[in-house]
C-alpha cells in the first residue's frame, strides 16, 4: 500500500478502476489523495492482487480475491475508514468494514465487460466466451495486453456496486446515469494515454472531505 497524510483521523482506502483504466488514472488518483492529505484526511492506495506492484499475475486475479484484499487493507488501517472508488473499483469494496462509500462514475460489471469485449473486437481479437457457462475451464483471454481469467470475467459480468449504507455517487456531467452530484471534467479512464486533471482533483477532494465530515457528524 502507498500511504498519504497523517496517521490519525479518518482514512480513505481507494480502489482504482480495473485493468488499463487503472494505468490511465493512477497519476490523477495520487494527486487526489495528496489533496485529501492537505485537508487532514489520510489515505492508502493498495495494489490489489494482479495490479501494479502485486506479485500475483493478472491472469490469476479473481473478484473474490480483490474484495478480500481490499477488506484486509481497510482492516489494517485501524481508524474510521471510508472507501473512495473509481469506475470498476466500486465492485471491490463490498466486504470491507466502512463508515461510508464515495464512488466516482461507478460502473456495473456488465457494462465494463461489454467495453472490454468491444476493445478486443476493435483490436481484431474478438473474445469467444459464454459468460453464463461456469463449467468452462478454458485458459485466460488477452484483452489490451492483459491476460484475464475466464472466471473473473464471469464474476465481473454479474457484479454490481454496493448501494446500502452511506453511499455518495459523483459522476461527470456527460454521464446520463443517476448521481448525487455531477461535475465538469474529462473521463481520464477513456484516454489512450495516462492523463491528469488537477482542477477536477481539487473539486473532488473538497467533495470527499465534505462527505466524510457529514458522515462523522
Amino acid at each position: 500500500m502507498t500511504r498519504f497524510g497523517h496517521a490519525t483521523g479518518p482514512v480513505v482506502v481507494l480502489a482504482l478502476p480495473l485493468f488499463e483504466e487503472a494505468n490511465r488514472t493512477r497519476t490523477f488518483t495520487v494527486g487526489l489523495l495528496r489533496k485529501l492529505a492537505d485537508r487532514g484526511i489520510a489515505s492508502v492506495l493498495p495494489d490489489l492482487p494482479g495490479q501494479n506492484e502485486s506479485p500475483v499475475a493478472t491472469e490469476h486475479a479473481m473478484l473474490a480475491g480483490w474484495r478480500a484484499a481490499f477488506a484486509a487493507a481497510a482492516k489494517a488501517v485501524g481508524h474510521p475508514v471510508h472507501s473512495v472508488t473509481i469506475r470498476g473499483g466500486s465492485l471491490v469494496d463490498h466486504d470491507a468494514q466502512l463508515v461510508s462509500r464515495w464512488q466516482l462514475a461507478p460502473a456495473k460489471g456488465e457494462a465494463l465487460i461489454r467495453e472490454l469485449f468491444r476493445t478486443a473486437q476493435a483490436a481484431g481479437e474478438p473474445i469467444e466466451i459464454d459468460l453464463n457457462a461456469y463449467n468452462d475451464e478454458g485458459g485466460p483471454v488477452t484483452i489490451a495486453g492483459n491476460r484475464i481469467a475466464r472466471p473473473l470475467l464471469r464474476d465481473l459480468n454479474a457484479a454490481d456496486c454496493a448501494r446500502e449504507g452511506n453511499v455518495r455517487v459523483v459522476r461527470l456531467d456527460t454521464d446520463p446515469a443517476v448521481a448525487d452530484r455531477k461535475v465538469e471534467g474529462a473521463p481520464l479512464w477513456r484516454r489512450s494515454e495516462p492523463g491528469d486533471d488537477p482542477a477536477l482533483a481539487v473539486l473532488l477532494a473538497d467533495d470527499i472531505a465534505d462527505w466524510i465530515a457529514k458522515c462523522a457528524s
